[in-house]
């Protein structure tokens, strides 16, 4: 049995009898019933994927998967290609949005090499990334597939590796680097939620009027010429994917497996997610939704993986796993709701009359 394949066979729902248990303590809480709101919520969903009354988040680790995407030659980004391998190395020395809000909340920021058009050997040889290239980016999405079925399972099972080896660690995030990413994220938002692609496709990195019109073109021509499977989600991978959005759902299905609660940051985070979602879906019983992203499309992706709401709306639009890395501070503060406010009887409190 191939790896994906037996991975998935080891997801499982939720426990319900821990998520029971974390709803009774919570009722009994000394303060306003629910008083906490959405805290609360999260922590009932802590509960339930650790299978813990008490889980632990001390070991916690943002994993940016980078890539690089060939539709960046038809002018769908502001920024040139050599953008991404530069900001690998921004990353590798702690210089980038992302190592300041991981430094902030204590986790480590994991670098993988998924498919950056660059040769990175050198920092992979001294241990500073993670080396699971599947090719030197993608083909170019408006003339035909990102990449073979072939490719799209070596990515998915790459981020299905890095995940069994980061075992020991409570909490992770997902981040992204790759110049052009937004355009096959909004591709993949377009088809899996049957949005049109004017509704989910946002200005990247700012573009400006003409060069968002001409993303909007190019996006019609990507689905016209690929017309992927919705129902496939490696299809939906090979035809119009990126090399590290197989790698971001691929660490998603393995720390399902693994039981490990998984915050997802933004537009392409989410990307993966719900290709994650397409090929197993119970995946969703491990996913959080860390913030809105200001591009359209996030909305609608997740509210297909179940979450209306995510924890936080600040205008992001970095990726890296900025979002996912703030977002720990919440799922923080959601285990200390469960774990350390007394309940009634525990702090001797009465409680209001029915």
């Amino acid at each position: 049995m191939k790896l994906l394949e037996k991975t998935c066979r080891d997801i499982f729902p939720q426990d319900s009898e821990m998520r029971a248990a974390a709803k009774a303590r919570l009722d009994q809480l000394a303060l306003p019933h629910w008083a906490l709101g959405d805290l609360m919520d999260l922590a009932i969903e802590l509960a339930g994927m650790t299978r813990s009354m008490s889980p632990s988040f001390k070991r916690k680790a943002v994993v940016t998967m980078a890539g690089d995407h060939g539709v960046v030659a038809e002018g769908v980004s502001k920024f040139p290609q050599e953008v991404t391998p530069q900001m690998v190395a921004n990353f590798v020395n702690g210089g980038a949005g992302i190592n300041a809000l991981a430094r902030q909340v204590g986790a480590e920021v994991l670098v993988v090499d998924m498919g950056v058009n660059s040769d990175l050997s050198a920092l992979s040889a001294a241990g500073k990334i993670i080396d699971k290239k599947v090719g030197p980016g993608t083909n170019n999405i408006a003339r035909g597939p990102a990449m073979s079925i072939a490719a799209a399972r070596r990515a998915v099972e790459a981020g299905i590796e890095v995940a069994q080896s980061l075992r020991e660690y409570d909490l992770l995030g997902t981040g992204d680097m790759g110049i052009g990413n937004t355009t096959p994220s909004s591709a993949i938002a377009a088809v899996l939620t049957g949005r049109p692609v004017e509704e989910v496709t946002g200005r990247g990195t700012g573009l400006n009027d003409e060069q968002y019109r001409r993303k909007i073109n190019v996006l019609e021509q990507i689905l016209q010429v690929n017309r992927p499977d919705p129902s496939n989600g490696l299809e939906v991978l090979a035809a119009i994917g990126g090399f590290e959005i197989g790698g971001i759902a691929g660490l998603i299905i393995g720390a399902a497996a693994q039981r490990q609660p998984v915050l997802v940051d933004g537009l392409i985070s989410t990307a993966g997610a719900l290709i994650a979602y397409r090929i197993e879906p119970f995946v969703r019983d491990y996913i959080i939704c860390a913030h809105r992203s200001v591009e359209p499309g996030h909305k609608y992706m997740q509210e297909m993986l179940g979450w209306p709401r995510p924890l936080l709306d600040l205008n992001l639009r970095l990726g890296e796993g900025t979002g996912a890395a703030l977002a720990m501070n919440i799922v923080e503060a959601a285990r200390a709701v469960l774990v350390d406010i007394a309940t009634f009887a525990e702090a001797a409190v009465a409680q209001a009359d029915k």
